[in-house]
């Protein structure tokens, strides 16, 4: 098995804006955490909007190449209509940071978070949806023009699951955001199939509109759950796998590349997905450590999409054990090493995250490789910064 990637591999780490930079005040997950009991406030986050270059300066220090971050779509446009030059070019100088410090960007247009406008007046199930993502992505694309690798839309299918259960009651689902399952009472429903193909609509309209402005390779990024059967329900796996990725993974087939964010797996029985047990082994998000995840869902990936080449966009572990993530990824990155050997084309590897930031509603799993006081602010890089450097400079493990 070869431990080496090829040249021009990426090897970077992954954020997003709603989680680092702190008060999107016009996003709709802002009102929501006012309005809920059971979520707590992202507040000022990390305050990476006003800290971008130190965070980026971090990471190109430490040996990575590739820095993935979003813009915030709410920012952007905090009223229908009126796009803010001024958060534009705040966006376009992160960009400029990232190439000035020797980084890719790789630049997610919309991850999870909408305008408080959008939401409120019939969001992404609204046939005005797609024409105002759209306008959005136009505008977006003038500071984009350069940018080698964009994500129109990350985790589609958690996208959708969250929209799914956006009016079940808090307590049926814990007030869990979509990476915390330890909260979790029951497994979270399926996501309806309805919004997963209304979302590849929308990412089509995006690829088009960006394609027509850029150079870059465009895709999306899926949630993998790396899915295994129980004996005697492989039938059932293919009717849950299409539901939760499947249909994502084939909206993909006419991209450039597809973003794989694996962190663990889970069974599948005859009555659906099962849910994670409660086990000391469990990661602070209550999922099990499974570091094999990475390489089963790359290449599920890769033999669903027909051949589309892959870029992992997410891969962590929730931890307050360093060492223990080390550990994880360098498991995780022999399984894809060994996908790679077997003919699966990977493009690159973006650990999330680069900092520990707002899990979706809590603060608790520390997924990054930068400890972050939240009082001052200062940043703190772990040891496992310096491993996953010193592994890309390498370019590989030994």
């Amino acid at each position: 098995m070869t431990t080496r990637s090829a040249a021009g591999f990426l090897w970077g780490a992954s954020t997003a804006a709603h989680q680092i930079e702190g008060n999107n005040l016009n996003s709709d997950w802002w009102q929501r955490e006012l309005a809920s009991a059971h979520l707590e406030h992202s507040g000022d986050a990390v305050d990476s909007y006003h800290r971008y270059r130190e965070d980026m300066r971090l990471l190109a220090e430490a040996g990575l190449t590739a820095y993935r971050f979003s813009i915030e779509w709410s920012r952007i446009e905090p009223v229908e209509g009126h796009i803010s030059r001024a958060e534009l070019a705040h966006y376009r100088r992160v960009i400029e940071a990232a190439r000035e410090f020797g980084l890719e960007p790789v630049v997610t247009v919309q991850h999870f978070t909408v305008p408080r406008w959008f939401a409120e007046d019939g969001g992404w199930m609204d046939e005005r949806a797609i024409g105002r993502f759209g306008r959005f992505v136009e505008a977006a694309a003038a500071i984009l023009r350069d940018v080698r690798w964009i994500c129109t839309i990350n985790e589609p299918n958690m996208l959708a699951m969250m929209i799914t259960i956006a009016a079940a009651p808090p307590l049926q689902h814990g007030g869990a955001g979509p990476t915390v399952q330890r909260r979790r009472p029951r497994q979270l429903p399926d996501p309806d199939p309805a919004v997963g193909k209304r979302l590849a609509a929308a990412h089509d309209a995006a690829r088009t509109i960006l394609k027509r402005h850029t150079d870059a390779a465009v895709g999306w990024t899926v949630a993998a759950g790396a899915l295994t059967a129980t004996p005697g329900n492989e039938d059932k796996l293919r009717e849950v796998r299409y539901i939760r990725e499947d249909l994502y993974w084939d909206a993909a087939r006419g991209d450039d590349f597809v973003g794989v964010q694996a962190y663990s797996s889970q069974a599948v029985d005859a009555n659906g997905v099962v849910p994670t047990p409660d086990s000391p082994d469990n990661t602070l998000s209550g999922a099990a450590y499974r570091p094999e995840a990475l390489g089963t869902a790359v290449r599920h990936a890769w033999e669903r999409t027909g051949g589309v080449p892959i870029l992992v966009t997410e891969n962590g572990i929730a931890t307050a054990d360093d060492e223990r993530r080390i550990a994880y990824t360098d498991a995780a990155l022999r399984g894809l090493f060994a996908a790679m050997a077997d003919g699966v084309d990977v493009r690159g590897y973006l650990h999330w995250t680069a900092l520990d930031n707002f899990e979706w509603g809590h603060w608790e799993p520390t997924f990054g490789l930068i400890a972050v006081n939240r009082d001052t602010f200062e940043r703190t890089p772990k040891p496992s910064l310096a491993w996953l450097g010193a592994v890309a400079q390498k370019g590989g493990l030994a």
